[in-house]
């Protein structure tokens, strides 16, 4: 049995699509242990409480400095007991020390079809700006392993999705996160869990 802890910053929808994956069968053998989120106001961490998961906050705002955030981070997740760490919108830098502990057993999903619009400063929809802005006419998510980098880690998941017509980023968002990231998140995990792809 797989055991995963999520780490999310906001509303929590790849969350939630991984807690139905999960519910579903869609994702076997795997178990979300804990969620973590760096903001107490998150509704990830309702959706987590409503689905009766271990659900903390563990804001860098509570800390003095950012070495006893980092610390405590690594510790939530050390007391979850998961074997793989996904990064499901977690707006917060991975300190070296997770990375560290935790070497090709984290992955993120990022919002479009890396090496196009990632990096530091492409979150959110920053990402959907900047590619309506290029003009591009396919655009996507990525699921990749995390490294000391800003999205930099190995590919293991890509899916296309097509702009349109009149998009916005908040259409193109939408769009993206229905018909991509909700389904190679919950399709890795549910790879990683069966053997399908070797993590650690």
């Amino acid at each position: 049995m797989l055991k995963i802890a999520v780490c999310v910053s906001g509303g929590g929808t790849n969350l939630q699509a991984i807690i139905d994956g999960v519910a579903s069968g869609v994702i076997s053998n795997t178990e979300i242990v804990r969620v973590i989120s760096n903001n107490p106001n998150a509704y990830a961490l309702k959706r987590a409480e409503a689905a009766g998961i271990d659900a903390v906050c563990i804001s860098p705002k509570t800390f003095e400095t950012r070495e006893e955030f980092n610390k405590a981070l690594l510790k939530g997740l050390e007391e979850s007991g998961a074997d793989l760490v996904v990064l499901a919108g977690f707006l917060v830098v991975i300190p070296e020390i997770v990375i560290a502990g935790y070497r090709n057993r984290i992955i993120n999903i990022h919002p479009s079809l890396i090496p196009s619009f990632c990096g530091t400063g492409y979150y959110g929809l920053k990402v959907h700006e900047a590619a309506l802005a290029r003009g591009v006419k396919v655009t996507g998510a990525t699921v990749h392993f995390v490294d000391e980098g800003t999205d930099t880690g190995p590919i293991i998941l890509q899916k296309a999705v097509y702009t349109e017509p009149g998009d916005t980023p908040e259409i193109l968002q939408r769009r993206v996160m229905e018909q991509a990231e909700w389904n190679i998140l919950p399709q890795e995990i549910n790879m990683i869990a069966n053997g399908e792809v070797k993590i650690g």
